[in-house]
C-alpha cells in the first residue's frame, strides 16, 4: 500500500498543493505553524473521513472559501485508486472512490490503512481512559468494518438512551420504553467487548517482544483490557445501575467506560510508571500496531509521524527509525538533525514555508557529511573570532606598555 500523491485545494493554509511521495521515507520539515501537520491530517482524512485533531469540516476549509478538495492517488495490491473528499462549510462532506460517490462514509474504511503517531500518543498511558478507548477504536475501525458498524450503532443507541433518561425525569411513564434501548445497547455493546478483547490479545503477542527489545530485555510489557462490563454480566449491571442512571440522566455502565492498563514487570505504569517508561510503552504499542496491521491485512500500512522524534531521546529515536525501514513513512519535523544523528536513510525531503512546499534534490540533502562540514566551519569561525580577540587584546596591552614607558 503506497500513497503516490496528494492534492489539496483551499485546505487550511494551502491554496493549491500537489505533492508526490516516494515509496520509502518522506520528510516534511519547516518551522512550526507552516502547514506540515496539515498534510498528514489530509492523508488521515482520506483513510478515516475524520481529522486526527477532531476538527470539523468547516474548520478545515480555508478562510473565506466555501469548500475544500482533497485527492489522494494510492496503490493497493498493485492497482491504482483515487480517493476524493469534498469538505463544505455547511453541508456533509462528499466522498468518492475512483470517481464513484459512496453513500456511507464507512465504505471508505480499509481502503487506506494508516498508523498515526503524534506527540499526544506518547501520553496515551498518562492521560484518562477516553484516550485509551480512542486508541482501540481508531485502529479497529480501520481493520474491521463490522466493528465500525457496531461502534456507530452503539454510540447512536447510547445517545438516544441518554435523551430518554432526561425525558423520564419529566414523564415517568416513559420508563416502560427504556427496555427497547437497553436491548440494543447490550446487543451492540457485547460485540464491541468481544472485538476489543481479541484485538488486545493479538496486540499483546507482538508488544511483549518489541518492548523487551527496546529495553534491552529489562522490562516485560503486558496490556490488559479492562471492560466496564462483560458479555455475561452486562444485563445485570445495567439493571442495577438504573436508579443511578435516572438520577444522573446518563448511562453509567457499558463499553463506553472501558479502559486499558499497561503493566511493566507487573506494575501498573498508568499510576506508578516514570515518564520514560510510559513513553517507551507507547512507542512499543505503535510498533506493535504496525506489525498487527501487516499480519491482518497482509499489506503494509502507511506510517504518519507528526513531530514525534523531538519528544523522544536518541535511543528511542533510533529504535523507532530502525523499525520503519520497510514501510512508506511520512514524517514531519522542525529540523533534520535527528536523522543525521541516527544515521537514517530517507528518500524525499520537502521544505515547507507558510503553505508552500518544495522538494530538495539529492545534492541538497542534509547528510551527515554536510552536518559535519557545517560544524567544522562553525568551529573554524569561532576559532578565528577567538584568535582575533586575543590578538586585539595583546595589541592593546603592548600599546599601553609603550605609552607607559
Amino acid at each position: 500500500m503506497i500513497v503516490k500523491s496528494l492534492e489539496l485545494k483551499n485546505y487550511r493554509n494551502y491554496d493549491n498543493l500537489n505533492i508526490s511521495f516516494s515509496n520509502g521515507t518522506n520528510i516534511l520539515y519547516g518551522e512550526n505553524a507552516q502547514g506540515k501537520t496539515n498534510i498528514l491530517e489530509a492523508i488521515y482524512l482520506c483513510g478515516t473521513t475524520k481529522s486526527h485533531r477532531g476538527s470539523k469540516d468547516k474548520e478545515i476549509v480555508m478562510f473565506d472559501k466555501e469548500e475544500s478538495h482533497v485527492r489522494i492517488i494510492l496503490e493497493k495490491n498493485n492497482i491504482m485508486h483515487r480517493i476524493d473528499l469534498h469538505l463544505k462549510m455547511n453541508k456533509a462532506k462528499g466522498v468518492a472512490i475512483d470517481g464513484i460517490p459512496i453513500k456511507r462514509q464507512s465504505e471508505l474504511f480499509g481502503m487506506l490503512n494508516l498508523v498515526f503517531f503524534s506527540p499526544e500518543d506518547l501520553y496515551i498511558i498518562k492521560n484518562g481512559p477516553a484516550e485509551r478507548r480512542r486508541f482501540l477504536d481508531l485502529e479497529l475501525c480501520q481493520l474491521d468494518k463490522i466493528y465500525l458498524n457496531y461502534l456507530s450503532n452503539y454510540n447512536r443507541v447510547l445517545e438516544q438512551r441518554g435523551k430518554l433518561l432526561k425525558q423520564i425525569g419529566f414523564n415517568r411513564n416513559l420508563l416502560d420504553t427504556l427496555y427497547i434501548w437497553d436491548e440494543k445497547l447490550m446487543e451492540y455493546g457485547k460485540k464491541l467487548i468481544e472485538t476489543r478483547h481479541n484485538f488486545v490479545f493479538r496486540l499483546n503477542q507482538l508488544v511483549y517482544n518489541i518492548h523487551k527489545r527496546l529495553t534491552g530485555d529489562k522490562e516485560e510489557l503486558i496490556l490488559q483490557y479492562e471492560p466496564n462490563v462483560t458479555t455475561s454480566d452486562f444485563e445485570i449491571k445495567l439493571k442495577k445501575a438504573l436508579e443511578r442512571d435516572l438520577s444522573l440522566k446518563i448511562t453509567n455502565v457499558g463499553p463506553h467506560r472501558d479502559d486499558l492498563s499497561f503493566l511493566i514487570n507487573g506494575i501498573d505504569i498508568r499510576k506508578y510508571g516514570s515518564q520514560g517508561q510510559q513513553r517507551t510503552a507507547a512507542l512499543s504499542c505503535k510498533l506493535a500496531e504496525i506489525e498487527l496491521v501487516k499480519s491482518l491485512i497482509k499489506e503494509k500500512p502507511i506510517l504518519l509521524l507528526d513531530d514525534v522524534l523531538s519528544e523522544l531521546d536518541r535511543h528511542r529515536q533510533t529504535q523507532l527509525l530502525n523499525n520503519i525501514g520497510d514501510i512508506q513513512t511520512i514524517i514531519t519535523c522542525t529540523g533534520l538533525e535527528e536523522f543525521v544523528g541516527c544515521r537514517f536513510d530517507y528518500d524525499n525531503i520537502f521544505h515547507i514555508v507558510n503553505g508552500t512546499i518544495e522538494s530538495e534534490n539529492e545534492s541538497d540533502r542534509y547528510t551527515e557529511e554536510k552536518f559535519a562540514k557545517e560544524q567544522e566551519e562553525k568551529s573554524s569561525i569561532e576559532q578565528e573570532v577567538k584568535s582575533s580577540t586575543d590578538q586585539g587584546g595583546k595589541s592593546s596591552a603592548e600599546q599601553e606598555d609603550r605609552d607607559n614607558g
